[in-house]
């Protein structure tokens, strides 16, 4: 759909001055951004799914709906999602893989992916391919949600939620065989500090191979590198009912 895609800008890392703010990225492929509906605020309209596609900007596939009164919109394509399937997203819709609902409307032990964290912004979390999250309680004004890395967060229950597991589960095993396939995919090379010289690393420097030459590992800016280098407090910390176990990543 022409309408519903544009060419994405590239950045290269860079912030609105123009230097890099980001490293290791840039030289990616020309492409296109998608627009997809995160909001799926069409409400009681029913729409077929008329294709599934790839797209180059995300982990998972989506599919195009196309809704009675003739609009189209990209959603992200869930799993046993297929050709020629109707959806709906409202208030009270059936249980079925594609369909969007309040997570306050929806069973506990609900499968779903596509989860707004506030009303009416969008999607934020299980976006990714293979991904989803699992409704696990219920809390006056909002609901328990287990997600992919074993964390249990509490998220608004006037929140949208689509049904269903994302598709493209394979994509963590993805084998990329050459260089040259992260570079159009805009991953540049990344260079161990200590094989850098010393004005671009402190890590770098020294005579054949030789450690870090320091006590505590630095980035290439010379901040500390171990330990806890995050604020502790964050405004979400409440949120969240039980941290994610170790070695796991959503």
């Amino acid at each position: 759909m022409k309408n519903l895609k544009f060419i994405k800008k590239k950045q290269s890392g860079r912030d609105v001055s123009g230097q890099v703010s980001m490293r290791h990225q840039g030289g990616e492929q020309k492409r296109f951004i998608r627009v997809i509906d995160f909001k799926r605020d069409k409400r009681n309209i029913e729409g077929k799914i008329v294709s599934l596609e790839y797209d180059p900007n995300r982990t998972s596939d989506i599919a195009l709906v196309q809704y009675k009164d003739g609009e189209k919109r990209y959603i992200l394509a869930p799993q046993e999602l297929k050709l020629g399937d109707v959806i709906i997203a409202g208030v009270d819709v059936d249980i079925r893989v594609g369909n969007a609902m309040p997570l306050s409307a929806m069973p506990i032990g609900t499968v779903v992916h596509n989860v707004e964290l506030v009303p009416g912004k969008g999607a934020q979390i299980a976006r990714g391919a293979g991904t989803s999250a699992t409704v696990a309680a219920k809390e006056e004004n909002y609901v328990h949600l287990r997600l992919p890395s074993g964390e249990v967060r509490k998220v608004l229950a006037k929140g949208m939620a689509t049904i269903g597991s994302l598709g493209n589960v394979d994509w963590k095993n993805k084998f990329f065989r050459k260089a040259g396939t992260k570079i159009l995919m805009g991953i540049r090379p990344t260079v161990r500090g200590v094989a850098q010289n010393p004005r671009s690393h402190p890590h770098g420097g020294g005579e054949g191979r030789s450690g870090i030459g320091m006590t505590t590992p630095k980035t290439y800016a010379g901040r500390p590198a171990v330990g806890n280098t995050r604020n502790k407090k964050k405004y979400s910390g409440k949120m969240i009912l039980q941290r994610r176990k170790p070695g796991k990543h959503s």
